[in-house]
């Protein structure tokens, strides 16, 4: 073997590789067990509106465990997603002793069903935040069957832009059971859409009835309680309890 330089430098390569890999593991075992490096400082990178240093601090402490290098970001990030207004997190290392955290607050667009404190965020998505805020108040009403939130919000989307060309607002969108639709405008009225129907769909309906509505009901002297659009050809409407077909 000693008369064969190359296998000697091979394993010479291969002793040098072990080394400096055992020294790595080292330097690396070294470094999370020193205590000499802890995080001093955590910082957020945006304003939080609705999520209140209180509530930071109730979580941070209990999963600020260990050092610099051996702390565990995933369990920060998955303790901070906790916070009622947090829909998403990121946690990152800053050297050398801060943490960097990026909260992506929910941003409420309207209230959702019966539950208090349930709104639903631009997305879509519910989730619940206890607030006695006015502005969350004004939001307007949706509901729906479980996992419709994002359906009911576009929905929603679709009629208030449809009732801004007669300047009129819907304030509450209602999907029910069996997926049937009402809403009810600012002034008070409600309006049952019903359910979808092949040769009348719930567009044509509603738009026929925009079209008219500055003609009909925008000039009477008492605004309907309740109008039913489920009709395919028209619709009828009731004032103080009677009902009058169009």
């Amino acid at each position: 073997m000693w008369n064969k330089p190359q296998l000697l430098n091979v394993i010479a390569d291969v002793l040098m590789l072990v080394a400096a890999a055992a020294l790595l593991a080292a330097i690396a075992v070294w470094l999370v067990r020193v205590p000499s490096l802890p995080v001093r400082q955590v910082v957020f990178a945006e304003a939080l509106p609705h999520t209140t240093r209180a509530e930071i601090e109730e979580i941070l402490p209990s999963v600020l465990k260990g050092n610099f290098f051996s702390l565990n970001l995933e369990t920060v990030r998955r303790a901070l997603e906790q916070l009622p207004w947090a829909r998403k997190v990121e946690v990152r290392r800053v050297w050398p002793s801060r943490l960097e955290v990026k909260i992506e607050e929910h941003r409420p667009v309207a209230r959702w069903g019966e539950v208090h404190g349930e709104l639903v965020n631009s997305y879509g998505e519910v989730f619940a935040a206890v607030s006695a805020n006015q502005e969350l108040l004004a939001l307007p009403m949706l509901s729906g069957p479980p996992g419709t939130a994002a359906e009911v919000l576009k929905r929603y989307a679709e009629l208030r832009g449809s009732f801004q060309t007669i300047g009129e607002r819907p304030v509450q969108v209602t999907l029910s059971p069996r997926l049937a639709w009402q809403l009810r405008l600012e002034h008070g009225m409600l309006l049952e859409l019903g359910r979808e129907q092949t040769k009348s769909p719930i567009d044509m309906r509603l738009q026929r009835f925009i079209e008219v509505y500055p003609e009909t009901i925008g000039k009477l002297a008492t605004t309907p309680k309740v109008v039913d659009l489920r009709y395919p050809n028209g619709y009828a409407i009731r004032v103080a309890g009677e009902a009058k077909g169009k």
